[in-house]
């Protein structure tokens, strides 16, 4: 989507082309009259197959939404028999998704049996097959959803990932994007975290993308407050965390570690067959751990504190450990916990790892992350 010159008066949206992903993007195209209009077409997803393209009409710079609708905003789709033909006439999707209120940021799973969209809170709703008609739309529940706003989600290809962008307190900016995961497509979504720093500014940071093998991270992001000034598209890498203790080096302590929770739904050693894992501790993980076996890393920042800080905050930027030095056995009773409005910045990944103070000092020190 985009305001550039040479559209038909709204939000229009264009396309670029490129021979193979090592290739440069071609120049933007814009789709046409016959999908474009002076009104809204923004908040694009096109299904895995290339033949449906589903987009909203609800502007965030007032332009008005497309005739024939049913309110603030509304999902519309077009289609076209394979990937050489033109799109088809767009056609609303009808009063089972569409309301009088604001319906935006349709995604289509990669499977294009599920409709992931925003209305105020993100909700999904499902198909048997692809020729059947959407169901009646589900909020996805909290999490992710807050009393905030919470819009453009992005599933990832296998169903696990969900990204999206939200204004809850606690983020760096105006708009701040997050990513919530669930062990299968049968769970419920995990606690929200935020990107962190890296990838959220103190301005708006939207649209995120992931490519289908989990490597490739897309998102737009502006240079002004609110939804002034230009957005840019931008893409980053996404490498699997290999040296799982931290100490420098992938080697047989790391390879334990995932055969300590084999079988498991532990973050941490989840780092294959995408970055992102599957869900599981298992051979996949492994074989990403071999192919980096015995590569070395920069030793894993920590953030040390004691019995003195409690009661304080702790913030932690990705890939940090917090180190807690307790002055009596742990086993008395201590616990990790974490305050509501600061659940976009720790979240703790497993339990507690004890183990004795490497002094000859009497505290015992607990490592988590």
């Amino acid at each position: 989507m985009s305001f550039r010159p040479g559209g038909y008066g709204g939000e229009d949206i264009w396309v670029c082309r490129r021979q193979s992903p090592e290739d440069s993007w071609g120049p933007a195209v814009n789709l046409g009259p016959k999908v474009n209009t002076s009104a809204c077409e923004s908040g694009i997803s096109i299904s895995a197959d290339g033949l449906e393209l589903y987009f909203g009409d609800k502007s965030v710079i007032g332009n008005p939404t497309r005739p024939g609708g049913h309110g603030g905003g509304d999902i519309w789709v077009t289609q076209r028999a394979n990937r050489d033909d033109e799109w088809a006439v767009p056609v609303n999707l009808g009063p089972t998704i569409n309301s009088s209120s604001i319906e935006t940021y349709a995604n289509i799973s990669a499977d294009g049996l599920s409709l992931y969209f925003s209305s105020g809170d993100i909700f999904v709703a499902t198909r048997a097959t692809k020729d059947d008609d959407w169901g009646t739309p589900v909020n996805v529940g909290i999490p992710p959803n807050t009393s905030s706003w919470e819009g453009f989600p992005y599933i990832s290809a296998d169903g696990r990932v969900l990204f999206f962008y939200s204004n809850r307190s606690g983020g760096y900016g105006g708009m701040d994007i997050y990513m919530s995961m669930r062990p299968t497509v049968s769970d419920a979504w995990g606690p929200a975290v935020n990107l962190g720093p890296k990838i959220n500014t103190q301005y708006y940071d939207i649209a995120p993308g992931l490519s289908a093998d989990g490597c490739t991270f897309h998102f737009t992001q502006n240079d002004a407050t609110g939804w002034s000034g230009n957005f840019k598209i931008y893409r980053t890498t996404i490498s699997p965390v290999v040296d799982l203790n931290g100490d420098g080096i992938v080697d047989a302590t790391d390879m334990c570690i995932v055969v300590d929770h084999w079988g498991e739904n532990y973050t941490l050693c989840d780092v294959g067959p995408t970055p992102l894992g599957d869900g599981v501790v298992d051979v996949q993980d492994l074989i990403v751990l071999a192919e980096h076996l015995f590569e070395e890393f920069p030793p894993v920042e920590s953030v040390e504190v004691d019995e003195d800080d409690d009661g304080g905050q702790v913030e932690l930027e990705l890939g940090q450990i917090l180190v807690v030095t307790l002055e009596s056995n742990p086993s008395t009773g201590y616990r990790w916990e974490q305050a509501e409005n600061q659940e976009s910045i720790l979240e703790q990944l497993g339990e507690a790892e004890f183990k004795s103070s490497e002094t000859s000092d009497p505290p015992t020190v607990g490592a988590g992350s």
